[in-house]
């Protein structure tokens, strides 16, 4: 890949020098073509007007010494000619050359002979350069000059070699940032790469069963490090899935093969209860209640297990479960029939807030009354004589909201973010009632997002804890009263 990163880099490189010399090398050439024609242009118009003197006055011998000075200065052939063809001046050019004739019968006929447009350091040696002599229509003869071109040919070559020599040296620039910019940019590829394959190998092999998900690499093409980059991501993602399903698997298969040789403990217990004496009778129910707790501890592993699994594998299209829904307020309504005498009894008000028409949310009856009941016992258990609690059911775009609210004695700030970890109880727990795994909002949080919500834990201000869970809603609105509310205590 880092081949090909430079490959390309250099390519543009390449392109973006070459864009920028080859205009200025003919730019250079042209410049230097069009100072060499204007000098020789201009010295033509003067040999010309001296010519026309000549012609005139009947003597040339200003005109033969002008041609010859100029001839020595620059070694360039000078041809003055008159009206007829016959030579009027001559210095070191070779009339019998056919370019040169068709120069002079051009500047007789009052043309100009085509003047090369931009020199080349392989161009020819000389080019010609022709005036007629006279003024308007009258042509009394002609001037041409054979111009050398050795000096302005070196004069480009010269220029070229330093636009070339520049351009190797920003290539050399070019290249040596683009294997900078290569290496910055694939450090942190190749490590994640070599970190992502050390971490696979030291997996077991995930298990390639039916619906395993295909590798990206066999569907998408790129360079071989992303492949197998991906083909490592592939087979790290598969065996950790796998792993996370056989711990849940393992945690569910414990709990229910515990069940049993705990069920049998408490029919001993409780057939030994008769016999226990008076000096043992703390320790022996302290005893059941142990086995108590170490069921209701498994009860919520094995709870907790069945709705992570629910979760991993929730269907991610909501009109797959299009059959499973309910009317939250009916729910929330009949669990505060099912609560309000546990809450009654803990001299904690409980209170039912319907804000207005709902859908239905996407959920079984069953399962929202399962997540309910959890911030519900946690309410009734550590809220405290004289708190309230309310239950409140509104409507968002898409979604039904549910949030179970009190002003009890809540949590700290640094315990708010771990109540929904596994087996982790608050302070205000800890010292309340016994009974609690601190499995139950864990349970709750995973079964929400096993249909697709989201659940939120948050204080009250100035005391208290509320819950708040989201669930999306169907098309359908709920039935019945626009608004009610409802309490029991």
């Amino acid at each position: 890949m880092r081949r090909r990163l430079l490959a390309a880099l250099t390519g543009f490189a390449a392109l973006a020098v070459l864009a920028f010399a080859v205009p200025l090398t003919l730019t250079v050439a042209t410049n230097r073509t069009q100072q060499l024609v204007l000098a020789r242009s201009g010295d033509a118009d003067r040999f010309a007007l001296l010519s026309g003197d000549a012609v005139g006055s009947g003597d040339a011998r200003a005109l033969a010494d002008e041609v010859a000075r100029y001839s020595d200065l620059y070694s360039e052939g000078v041809l003055v000619v008159d009206a007829r063809g016959a030579v009027v001046v001559e210095a070191g050019i070779e009339r019998s050359d056919p370019a040169i004739g068709d120069a002079v019968a051009a500047a007789r006929r009052n043309q100009r002979p085509a003047v090369t447009e931009r020199l080349m350091p392989w161009s020819a040696p000389a080019m010609l350069v022709a005036r007629p002599v006279g003024t308007g229509v009258q042509v009394d003869g002609a001037v041409v000059i054979e111009a050398s071109t050795e000096r302005a040919r070196t004069d480009i070559a010269r220029a070229w070699a330093v636009i070339a020599a520049g351009a190797v040296v920003a290539m050399a620039v070019f290249t040596a940032l683009a294997l900078v910019l290569s290496r910055w940019v694939l450090r942190p590829l190749g490590e994640l790469s070599d970190g992502v394959a050390a971490l696979t190998a030291t997996l077991p092999a995930p298990r390639h069963g039916q619906g395993s998900p295909a590798s990206i690499a066999r569907r998408y093409g790129g360079p071989p490090e992303v492949r197998e980059l991906t083909e490592s991501f592939d087979a790290m993602a598969a065996t950790v899935a796998d792993s996370a399903e056989a711990q849940r698997q393992l945690v569910a298969d414990t709990a229910h093969a515990m069940r049993n040789p705990l069920a049998a403990l408490t029919i001993r217990l409780d057939s030994l209860e008769t016999s226990i004496p008076d000096r043992a009778a703390d320790t022996f129910r302290g005893a059941a209640a142990e086995v108590d707790r170490l069921t209701s501890l498994l009860d919520g592993l094995l709870a907790l297990a069945v709705a992570e699994s629910a979760s991993g594998f929730a269907p991610a299209d909501p009109a797959s479960t299009a059959a499973e829904r309910c009317d939250p307020v009916s729910v929330a309504h009949e669990r505060v029939d099912a609560w309000h005498q546990a809450f009654a009894r803990a001299g904690v008000e409980l209170t039912l807030v319907d804000l207005g028409p709902s859908h239905e949310a996407a959920v079984s009856p069953d399962v929202l009354a399962q997540i309910l009941d959890v911030p519900l016992s946690n309410a009734c258990r550590y809220a405290g004589a004289g708190a309230h609690t309310r239950i409140a059911v509104s409507t968002e775009p898409g979604w039904t909201r549910i949030e179970i609210a009190d002003d009890g004695v809540g949590v700290s700030l640094e315990e708010v973010d771990r109540l929904d970890t596994r087996f982790f109880r608050g302070t205000s727990a800890a010292g309340g009632p016994a009974g609690g795994s601190g499995l139950g909002l864990p349970i709750a949080r995973a079964l929400t997002r096993a249909n697709r919500g989201t659940m939120t834990i948050a204080r009250v201000s100035p005391h208290g804890l509320a819950v708040s869970v989201r669930l999306p809603a169907t098309d359908r609105g709920r039935a019945g009263s626009a608004s009610g509310e409802g309490s029991a205590s």
